[in-house]
């Protein structure tokens, strides 16, 4: 507990009020009190002073008019939003991180974004193990949540058995410890629910549409949609921009039309292929999409020759696979630069409900979707 003893107006040592005033600025300049946080009440910054409840209220309404602190009848003071003295810190919670090649642009834009402002990151590791991984992304939020972050930039996990679940007790945790979140890439919640805090991200609803589009104006009649179980709602809502593109452009998409389903069993590919026939084949990631090469190739079937195929994301061996990848390229710098503006916007106003901001995505065209085919495809499928 912090104490200041009462002083004599004729000391030469600052009046206690000011004494209590530069003690609760440090604690704030620190991030014991971070940006609006309620501080005690003034009965218990008494206490804690041993000081007279009307030398705290100068103390305070010393701060309010630097504008540190905000006082707010009947409801108490609270650290005020804007704090141009000093850096904010930042918890980047990405526990996919190294599985993919998205999340490390996107941080860089972070970093480039924040660098202006002077803003400073916290990593955090996590291990490629399902169950770790779940464990320690909860850990590493309780480290963010103990150190009082000003914020936490959040990627939610993907892949895992208990997904839904971490995912969920993480952003309750960090919204008890009233600390903004800004979701990346993808919400907590499924598809089509509203997301409960700002997203930065892409469309992927309009951008599977877009790619289902695609493939339709290449003269494929038949789509398919390959994705793997327990993958982010990003993918749910390509596979419905899929159905929209099919609804208005075709006879529309029947639930067999998607595989959800690990890429390299081969058994169940070819049963797949054989049931639906695709001409056309939309993958939710490029990593799903040469998987699925891969396995298409030990089947004798050929791309893009039978069977057209594209990706999402434009990782770096997209133009490298056996037959290079047309995908959509992510604009994963511009989202972590957008991501910091949102965060700091965020931390201004806290009471704006939550906002989706979606950038463009740039398609790239390679061999794989059969674009300069100069022949009418045919099925080899049997």
């Amino acid at each position: 507990m912090d104490i200041v003893h009462d002083l004599d107006e004729s000391s030469e040592a600052p009046p206690k009020y000011k004494q209590i005033a530069d003690m609760l600025r440090a604690k704030i300049s620190s991030l014991e009190y971070s940006p609006g946080d309620k501080l005690p009440s003034d009965s218990e910054l008494s206490k804690q002073f041993s000081s007279s409840r009307l030398t705290v209220i100068r103390a305070l309404r010393q701060l309010e008019s630097e504008g540190l602190v905000e006082r707010k009848a009947g409801s108490g003071t609270y650290v005020g939003l804007q704090r141009n003295d000093a850096a904010h810190s930042f918890g980047l919670l990405f526990p996919n991180l190294g599985e993919g090649e998205i999340f490390e642009p996107v941080c860089a834009g972070l970093a480039r974004a924040g660098n202006s402002s002077q803003q400073a990151l916290i990593w955090g590791n996590i291990s490629n193990s399902s169950v770790n991984k779940e464990a320690q992304a909860l850990e590493l939020c309780n480290s963010f949540i103990a150190r009082r972050v000003d914020g936490v930039f959040f990627a939610p996990l993907e892949l895992t058995s208990h997904t839904e679940e971490i995912n969920q007790q993480i952003v309750n945790r960090l919204d008890e410890a009233s600390i903004p979140i800004i979701l990346l890439d993808r919400s907590t919640q499924p598809f089509p629910e509203p997301t409960q805090h700002d997203l930065v991200g892409i469309d992927n609803w309009r951008e599977g549409c877009r790619m289902a589009k695609y493939l339709l104006d290449l003269g494929c009649t038949r789509l398919g949609f390959v994705g793997r179980p327990g993958s982010a709602p990003t993918v749910n809502a390509r596979i419905a921009g899929l159905s929209e593109a099919l609804r208005q452009y075709a006879s529309g998409m029947s639930p067999e039309c998607v595989l959800m389903a690990d890429p390299t069993d081969i058994d169940t590919v070819q049963r797949w292929v054989q049931a639906v026939r695709p001409e056309g084949i939309l993958c939710a990631t490029d990593y799903t999409a040469g998987q699925l090469m891969h396995t298409l190739a030990k089947l004798g079937i050929a791309v893009p020759q039978t069977i057209r195929l594209v990706g999402f994301d434009d990782v770096k061996y997209a133009s490298i696979l056996p037959v290079p990848l047309t995908t959509l390229r992510q604009p994963c710098l511009e989202i972590g630069i957008a991501a910091m503006k949102a965060m700091l916007a965020r931390l201004e106003d806290r009471s704006m409900v939550p906002r989706t901001i979606s950038l463009d995505c740039e398609l790239i065209v390679r061999a794989s979707c059969g674009a300069n085919l100069n022949y009418s495809m045919s099925s080899q499928l049997g």
